[in-house]
């Protein structure tokens, strides 16, 4: 009885493994944010950062490189533009 239920625990570790292997782990973005007039690359989601900035914070892009995500912010003037004012 002991080598089958030896079997059983390990059936079941190679399943719990085989699951959290299958699903993969999460993407990250980086997304470019107007935030009170300003231009700022964040991890966090929408709603994150209108609770940390305010009402006045939308998204621009998101992009899944950092360095993507900075070259963008970079190209933006919002002194230019008036993405900043919604």
């Amino acid at each position: 009885m002991k080598p089958l239920m030896m079997l059983a625990l390990l059936c079941l570790c190679a399943l719990c493994f085989g699951a959290s292997a299958q699903a993969g782990p999460t993407k990250t973005y980086y997304t470019v944010y107007c935030a009170n007039g300003k231009i700022e690359v964040d991890m966090r989601d929408p709603e994150q950062m209108k609770s940390a900035r305010g009402s006045n914070t939308f998204p621009l892009r998101q992009f899944e490189y950092r360095g993507d995500a900075e070259n963008f912010a970079k190209s933006v003037k919002p002194n230019e533009a008036t993405v900043c004012k919604k």
